[in-house]
């Protein structure tokens, strides 16, 4: 089970403690630094951020793109729009910032029109931005809504719990959503911190399931890693975990049949979070049709 050389692509160097190594979100605990520009892409960032950012930011960019069209026709003078009436010069930015707002969006009422030759060619110009502004944003939107993504749950502690006639390390894992997940595969690891010749060292071990696939995911899964004289956990106290800094990095791997592609979900549980002597309360009963019902909230309810 110990083999000093694998590593699973998180490094075998140690020089501080950390928090975690996978965060609850299942993101990395990795910031990156000394990039240029290039290395930024503007796709990879409105596809991965939240629903909240990414309707801001398209929001804040159809704000600063009118602002400045609607600059562009107040600096070539607002008697280039026929239709404007205002008298103030902050009502007649305000004209021709909504008419802007119809040329960008191809709407046109008509009660302001472009008149002169340099206000038809910026309000050609914003047409065609406008078009290909709207095309990218649907692309991003569509981009998001189609790419599938796991939403399974994770109990909030892992358990040492006895199995069979010894202990077993578990934990529950749970489909979020009613999605169809299926063929699913786990993989977990025990990462600890060891000492190597007085040089700190990290050290991975992949710990041997019970069941490592199941082929359905209707229902709660508890995954069990029995702790048997093999097991990198055997003879272990919860202050030997403390000790060797363990945190067990979790790869859950299975197939969304909705969206016909394969969906992956990380998290981690480091080894304050695990507790001893417990066991996992049902989360799932029958009722009076004789249907299973399953509690979401009852994924990592725990019992003596």
């Amino acid at each position: 089970m110990h083999n000093p050389s694998f590593d699973p692509g998180l490094t075998e160097k140690f020089s501080a403690p950390l928090t975690r190594m996978i965060n609850r979100d299942g993101t990395f605990n990795v910031r990156r630094r000394g990039g240029t520009w290039r290395d930024f892409h503007p796709y990879l960032l409105l596809i991965n951020m939240g629903w909240t950012p990414f309707f801001a930011v398209l929001f804040l960019g159809y704000l600063v793109a009118n602002t400045l069209f609607a600059a562009g026709y107040y600096a070539l003078g607002t008697s280039q729009l026929q239709g404007i009436t205002a008298r103030t010069s902050g009502g007649r930015f305000l004209d021709a910032f909504f008419f802007s707002a119809h040329t960008l969006t191809t709407v046109g009422y008509g009660n302001i029109s472009p008149s002169g030759m340099g206000a038809n060619i910026l309000s050609t110009l914003e047409s065609m931005a406008g078009v290909l502004g709207f095309a990218v944003a649907t692309g991003l939107l569509y981009g998001r809504v189609s790419r599938p993504s796991a939403r399974i749950g994770f109990s909030r502690n892992m358990l040492v719990a006895p199995y069979q006639d010894g202990t077993a390390l578990e934990f529950r894992a749970v489909n979020r959503r009613r999605n169809t997940l299926m063929e699913l595969e786990a993989t977990v690891m025990l990462m600890t911190v060891e000492s190597d010749h007085g040089e700190p060292r990290r050290r991975y071990h992949v710990l041997r399931l019970e069941r490592p696939k199941i082929v359905f995911f209707p229902l709660t899964w508890t995954i069990v890693h029995p702790i048997a004289p093999n097991s990198p956990l055997f003879n272990l106290s919860a202050s030997d975990l403390e000790r060797l800094q363990a945190e067990v990095l979790i790869l859950i791997k299975g197939y969304d049949d909705t969206f016909s592609q394969t969906v992956l979900s990380r998290y981690s549980y480091r080894h304050e979070e695990v507790l001893w002597n417990k066991r996992f309360a049902p989360a799932f009963d029958v009722n009076a049709e004789g249907d299973l019902m399953l509690d979401l909230e009852k994924v990592g309810q725990i019992t003596e």
